[in-house]
């Protein structure tokens, strides 16, 4: 039986080699782990091979065939005739069950056989998902096909591998989305070979969007380290990024809008101040939608005070000087897009602390720095200096 149906099975796995179409599910299985260093599901890997071949160049053909052989003479030789009459016989090839264990080990190795476990198949209802295996992975279509058991918190960091550019490496990068969020992000800044060959890898270099099933295989330790947490100790928060560093608040930021949008009663945080130095225009990119998201979802639930935010750019040429003041009256900033214009230099961090001391008397502000150790000093000598009874700074010396 077991035989029998794996014969089914490679005939199932073929088929679906040679019937390549984008609609048909077996196809789609098909594909799974066609890149390289990546795990797959169907052992067929193109339509020139056949059963016969695939059966007889892995390693679960090879040891399924030496086992069934093994236990054929095994059989044979037991019975009663072969045991009087050629008792040597009996003897020796009872010894074949040396090669029958060690081949029953190896045989599972190559993981032909897969399948959901009744827990997954809650989540995962494969009557239904395999109707709707276009949308595997979005939102609200109760289909993820993910690895379950990833918990992470405002702020935290993973270390990341990718085999197919190298299998040694591993790299850490601090996750930009949120708990509440079915799914963990990690924004990478190309600055070396490792990271431009990972965005190789990924199509970053194609027009056209990867198919799921043709990215690499990527392996994620983690998450680590849990200081942003401190955030939610507070009523006032202040939240300083520089360049780079401002990746650990796109995870508080959108985590503490989920929870105020969810009328979540436990979030104590009721107001965010947020600043943000960066020496370059490019970079205001992918942090530009989040923000550009949040300033829609607010102006729409009516809570516009909610999160106060100030960009500033610290260098720029004098090309892009001339195209910021030819647009400085749109509606909309020319550089991120957002209603709330970009500010050029540096910030006065003593008319800032002092107008949130201002603004906020008998309360306690958390700074917290994700940036250099100098800007680090100087908010915390600020702190010192603008604490007084009835308000307090306390500046947070864990960069993210």
């Amino acid at each position: 039986v077991h035989i029998i149906a794996h014969l089914f099975n490679f005939e199932f796995f073929m088929d679906a080699q040679l019937n390549r179409n984008s609609s048909h599910l077996p196809f789609i299985l098909s594909e799974i782990g066609t890149g390289d260093n990546a795990s797959f599901l169907n052992p067929i890997r193109s339509n020139e091979t056949s059963p016969t071949i695939v059966m007889f160049t892995t390693i679960a053909g090879l040891t399924g065939v030496a086992i069934t052989l093994a236990l054929i003479l095994i059989i044979t030789s037991s019975m009663e005739v072969i045991r009087r009459s050629y008792f040597e016989v009996f003897w020796y090839t009872h010894h074949l069950f040396v090669i029958f264990f060690i081949g029953l080990v190896f045989h599972g190795y190559g993981r032909i056989v897969r399948g959901q476990t009744p827990v997954s198949q809650q989540t995962n209802k494969p009557n239904v998902c395999a109707d709707r295996f276009e949308d595997w992975g979005k939102n609200e279509s109760n289909c993820a096909m993910k690895k379950k058991g990833f918990s992470m918190e405002v702020g935290q960091y993973v270390f990341i591998q990718c085999p197919s550019v190298s299998r040694l490496e591993w790299h850490p990068f601090t996750l930009t989305s949120a708990p509440e969020e079915d799914y963990f992000s990690a924004h990478i800044r190309i600055v070396g070979d490792w990271t431009q060959a990972l965005y190789e890898a990924c199509g970053g270099d194609k027009p056209e969007q990867q198919d799921a099933w043709k990215l690499p295989k990527v392996a994620i330790d983690g998450p680590f380290g849990t200081a942003s947490e401190d955030v939610f100790r507070y009523e006032v928060v202040m939240l300083v990024g520089a360049g780079i560093g401002v990746t650990p608040f796109a995870s508080i930021l959108k985590s503490v809008w989920y929870k105020h949008i969810q009328n979540n009663q436990d979030v104590f945080t009721k107001k965010i101040y947020f600043y943000w130095l960066c020496p370059e225009t490019q970079a205001f990119e992918w942090f530009a939608d989040l923000l550009q998201s949040l300033e829609r979802q607010m102006a729409d639930k009516d809570m516009a005070d909610f999160l106060s935010y100030n960009i500033y750019l610290t260098r720029w040429k004098d090309t892009e000087a001339a195209h910021f003041r030819v647009h400085h009256e749109a509606e909309n900033d020319p550089i991120t897009g957002l209603k709330q214009k970009t500010l050029y230099g540096k910030p006065n961090w003593d008319n800032e602390f002092a107008n949130i001391a201002s603004n906020h008397p008998r309360s306690k502000v958390g700074v917290f720095l994700c940036g250099p150790p100098q800007l680090g000093k100087s908010l915390e000598k600020q702190c010192l200096s603008h604490s007084e009874a009835d308000v307090k700074f306390i500046f947070n010396k864990e960069n993210f």
